[in-house]
């Protein structure tokens, strides 16, 4: 079977102190062969950086997540600014807005965010989007700053079907994880049935997330093939084809060398 390539992992997780290094080790066994470990908080983004140093198969996304963004300031901002730059930084994120809370205020996190999608645009990385009940203000503001020219992923898609339409339009890739198995699920059943194979990527977001039949437990990438399974379902192909096409996807994503 083609490899598995896990395109938003969080394994510097609290979630996973007790058996990290067990749970990492297993991972290449069973298939999964690339992981992108993306920041969210400065903390998290020092824990990645330390990831991509030790295991080869760990690539990394430095970035401050909306819900962090007030941690921000142009000190840590130029500490973010350097941190992109290592060799294994594969993209800027995850950024965005998530309009679920009502901390930090909004135009902090506009402010950030903007600013992080200029940095990117300015290293030349792909960005990965958070977005969250902020459609309008995120697909504004990715205009705004072009973000077609910047490209990317938007993470953990969950808006409708044409909502995504303006993201394909963009030449977004769309992270797809768990919540496609759940069975209240049919906003994103019918957006993952419009957009294109060939503009998925596969995704955990772990330790959250995780798929039917592991639904409200701790989530990891071996249980991307529920996803798989669920996927070849929609689109009408097999389970093979959609790991090869999402292998590919995720390598031009993040404009890595294929292996």
């Amino acid at each position: 079977m083609p490899p598995i390539f896990d395109t938003h992992a969080h394994y510097d997780d609290g979630a996973f102190d007790e058996d990290r290094e067990t749970l990492l080790a297993e991972l290449p066994k069973a298939g999964v062969a690339r992981v992108v470990n993306v920041g969210s908080s400065l903390a998290a983004c020092r824990r990645t950086l330390a990831l991509m140093e030790r295991y080869d198969y760990i690539y990394g996304a430095i970035g401050v997540h909306p819900s962090d963004s007030a941690e921000l300031d142009e000190t840590q901002f130029a500490w973010l600014k350097e941190a992109c730059t290592h060799e294994k930084c594969v993209a800027v994120g995850e950024i965005g807005l998530d309009y679920y809370w009502d901390e930090p205020d909004r135009e902090i996190q506009k402010k950030w965010f903007v600013r992080q999608l200029e940095l990117a645009r300015a290293l030349h990385k792909p960005v990965v989007i958070h977005s969250r009940e902020a459609a309008k203000d995120t697909i504004d503001l990715m205009q705004a700053a072009k973000a077609e020219e910047i490209g990317g992923v938007i993470h953990c898609y969950s808006y409708t079907k044409e909502t995504a339409k303006i993201f394909l339009d963009m030449g977004f890739y769309f992270g797809i994880g768990g919540v496609l198995t759940f069975k209240n699920a049919k906003k994103l059943k019918e957006a993952v049935a419009y957009i294109p194979m060939e503009k998925i990527v596969l995704e955990t977001d772990c330790p959250y997330l995780a798929p039917v039949p592991f639904r409200g437990k701790r989530n990891c990438s071996l249980y991307i093939p529920h996803v798989i399974d669920e996927l070849a379902q929609i689109k009408g192909i097999s389970p093979e084809d959609v790991r090869k096409q999402a292998w590919t996807n995720a390598h031009n994503l993040y404009r890595i060398k294929v292996m």
